[in-house]
């Protein structure tokens, strides 16, 4: 963190029309508005200052760290700004937690059907920014098929919106996907507008169990295959056994339908009904204590059970213990208490097999991993592409480079 004169300081904090919060290891500024947000902006292009967005801190950990000057809180820019529910769409603030909004749009009996981690805590900015979806995506699609569109500060100051008036250097962009996932490399979401789906009138959770994980598979195809209103799936390990979980929703006679087609599919499994709370699984893997090392594997969904088995068969080794939860669109999130050399080589091993099919692992918390361990692996094919993008929206490098994947 660099020192700054008092004079710059002073001439941030009008900007943001908000005072600074100093610590031992970084300057925090929330600006109240949109145009205090492009304010700031222009002054730290202008000073060459390195900033970091930041929304609640849930995800601060994902990617590689970045030596920042400023970090500009979103945590002033809360609330849902309007919701439209005869028309299934809201606009919401970026600093607004995810629960919050939801509680928010509940009152009208819809929200946004996604799942995302710490939802309590996290914010929609956030959530937009690191692209994290959970177990909802299998119905209702990712963020992507979600954000209709977007208020953005660029790296220069410049505020640029989806749908309405878009200055010129970003003019032929989808901003909305450009931006998820960006990591805050790219500029500040401030504001964004969701399409909206209706909460279900029933759901009902239920659960099977095996020795064998292929197995769990198989029916997992079946029900996939079986027209079923399917909310949520997913497998994972126990300490003895594999678990696959259903969540059915829909109204109270299709529920009962499809519980009923659901049973005779499992076959020979034995269906168990299963308590709200098995959907939390995903959030207690990815809030591993320190010590652990979480990853997240995108790999094709014949691969899924296969790596779920395998580590399985690691936790069976002494000090080893690896939780893995399955999302069938093709997604294993993973925490790993091992030795760091046995996870260092499962990182390693897994990276280089799942290559060849378009399979990645991303570190999102390292534990006792060392740094040289880059947070994700080989770049993709198209590096060059993302880099040529990264340059036009910021030029100078202000906005948290480093933080995403190739040094962006």
């Amino acid at each position: 963190m660099r020192e700054l004169s008092p004079a710059l300081l002073h001439e941030l904090e009008e900007a943001a029309g908000a005072s600074l919060e100093t610590t031992d290891a970084m300057r925090v500024l929330a600006p109240v508005s949109t145009e205090h947000v492009a304010v700031v902006m222009k002054i730290a292009s202008r000073e060459k200052l390195v900033v970091t967005p930041a929304g609640a801190g849930t995800k601060s950990g994902w990617g590689n760290d970045v030596a920042a000057d400023l970090m500009l809180s979103t945590r002033e820019l809360a609330g849902v700004r309007e919701h439209v529910w005869q028309d299934l769409t809201a606009t919401v603030g970026a600093g607004t937690t995810w629960a919050a909004m939801q509680e928010s749009l509940a009152q009208h009996g819809q929200r946004v059907a996604l799942d995302a981690f710490a939802a309590e805590a996290a914010t929609v900015g956030g959530v937009l920014a690191t692209n994290d979806s959970g177990l909802l995506r299998l119905r209702y699609g990712s963020l992507r098929d979600l954000v209709l569109g977007v208020t953005v500060v660029l790296a220069d100051g410049t505020i640029a919106r989806s749908g309405g008036k878009v200055v010129k250097n970003v003019a032929g962009y989808d901003l909305p996907k450009l931006f998820l996932g960006s990591f805050g490399t790219l500029g500040i979401v401030t504001e964004m507008t969701f399409r909206l789906h209706p909460i279900p009138a029933v759901a009902k959770s239920f659960t099977a169990r095996s020795t064998d994980a292929l197995e769990l598979a198989e029916f997992m195809k079946r029900a996939l295959a079986a027209s079923l209103a399917i909310e949520r799936l997913q497998m994972r390990n126990e300490s003895t056994a594999f678990a696959l979980d259903v969540e059915l929703a829909s109204d109270a006679s299709v529920v009962n339908e499809h519980a009923i087609r659901l049973e005779e599919l499992a076959g020979a499994l034995v269906l168990t009904t299963a308590d709200a709370g098995v959907w939390q699984v995903r959030d207690e893997v990815l809030k591993a204590n320190a010590e652990a090392t979480v990853l997240k594997i995108t790999a094709l969904p014949a691969k899924l059970a296969p790596l779920l088995a395998g580590f399985a068969q690691l936790s069976q080794q002494p000090d080893h213990h690896f939780r893995a939860v399955v999302d069938p669109v093709g997604v294993v999130t993973v925490s790993c208490e091992a030795p760091p050399e046995t996870v260092v080589a499962t990182v390693e091993d897994l990276r280089a097999r799942l290559r060849s099919s378009g399979g990645n692992v991303v570190v999102l918390q390292r534990g006792w991993l060392p740094s040289l361990i880059d947070a994700w692996g080989i770049p993709p094919q198209a590096i060059d592409m993302m880099r040529a993008v990264k340059e036009e929206f910021d030029p100078a490098a202000t906005l948290n480079t480093g933080k995403f994947v190739g040094g962006l």
